[in-house]
């Protein structure tokens, strides 16, 4: 037994630590090309393995060239299968002459482009792989349009305000869809976003959470703030407060809420590492004056809570009417 299958041997079986299928791919295809292999060689073998793309890719194989070759009687489909018409009609020279054919209709595609692949570029971008992994998350593996899971169909990172009319890669400005809508989207939608970008900046005059003074603001991100509240219920009770001047929770749209979370998700791990009595919170809105809106300018109560603080503290929010908060 070599010391080289020891080594590897060892390291797969009890140092690998895995995020993804990235490094038991690279090593079998460095072993698959004779011990090296070039990044556009892994990158491919990756590729193999992402579900994900194979899936938006069956679903581009059935509705472009499948469709056409299929009315035009150069392939039909059983299934899940296509057959080449008169295939087995072809000798083996006629068989190696159209192939040949296929490849220069290839080259003489990309020699026509100079970047052949810039509808989706120009729309997607490139989006790190510990990005999307959060967004993808943060969906719970879900397209957040129609709620198909991932194994159902595959799940893309999309731009919710695209790259090309001046959306940033922040992942307040990302979500997940799957293929189907978000080829729907890119196909449908004319939308003029400038509107809605834009409107970030809209603030009220008079309105104090449209005005809140800079050493109040403890955290922030591109779409909200985050203070303490000036009457805490409990220690460290913190408000989420948009940055645009919107009076409902039911005003916000999915960039602000997707931000409203990751700075909750932040806010939740400051105070937990400042106090490690924290065991729970409440997080919620107060949605109009009969609700106890006191301030016209939507917001979220972040409220520490701790074991002992209340002597019963089951029913939790239900407490905003007393006798009901039991149950």
């Amino acid at each position: 037994m070599s010391e080289a299958f020891k080594h590897l041997q060892k390291f797969i079986s009890s140092v690998m630590r895995m995020a993804h299928v990235y490094q038991p791919v690279m090593i079998q295809t460095l072993i698959a090309h004779g011990g090296q292999a070039t990044v556009r060689e892994i990158a491919s073998a990756l590729l193999a393995n992402d579900e994900a793309q194979i899936s938006y890719y069956e679903a581009i194989t059935k509705r472009y060239p499948g469709t056409v070759l299929s009315k035009h009687n150069v392939v039909r489909r059983e299934g899940g299968t296509y057959e080449l018409v008169g295939f087995q009609d072809l000798s083996s020279i006629e068989k190696i002459s159209i192939a040949d054919l296929c490849e220069q209709k290839i080259v003489q595609f990309f020699d026509g482009r100079s970047d052949p692949w810039s509808h989706r570029r120009t729309s997607n971008g490139y989006i790190p792989g510990t990005v999307k992994f959060e967004v993808l998350k943060r969906a719970s593996q879900r397209c957040e349009l129609c709620g198909a899971a991932d194994h159902i169909r595959g799940l893309e990172v999309d731009h919710i305000l695209p790259r090309n009319k001046g959306g940033t890669d922040d992942i307040s400005n990302l979500q997940a869809l799957c293929f189907r809508c978000n080829a729907t989207k890119r196909d449908t939608d004319n939308t003029d976003f400038r509107g809605l970008k834009q409107s970030y900046a809209h603030r009220q005059a008079s309105c104090v959470f449209c005005d809140v003074e800079t050493k109040r603001i403890i955290a922030q991100n591109e779409l909200f703030v985050a203070i303490r509240d000036g009457y805490p219920v409990t220690e460290g009770h913190t408000l989420l407060i948009p940055k645009r001047h919107v009076e409902s929770p039911s005003g916000l749209v999915q960039p602000e809420l997707n931000a409203m979370w990751a700075l909750a998700d932040q806010a939740k791990l400051d105070l937990r590492r400042a106090d490690q009595h924290i065991d729970g919170f409440n997080l919620g809105f107060n949605d109009g004056i009969s609700a106890g809106q006191s301030v016209m300018h939507a917001h979220v109560h972040l409220i520490p809570r701790r074991t002992g603080d209340v002597s019963e503290p089951r029913g939790g929010v239900r407490g905003v009417i007393p006798s009901r908060q039991g149950y």
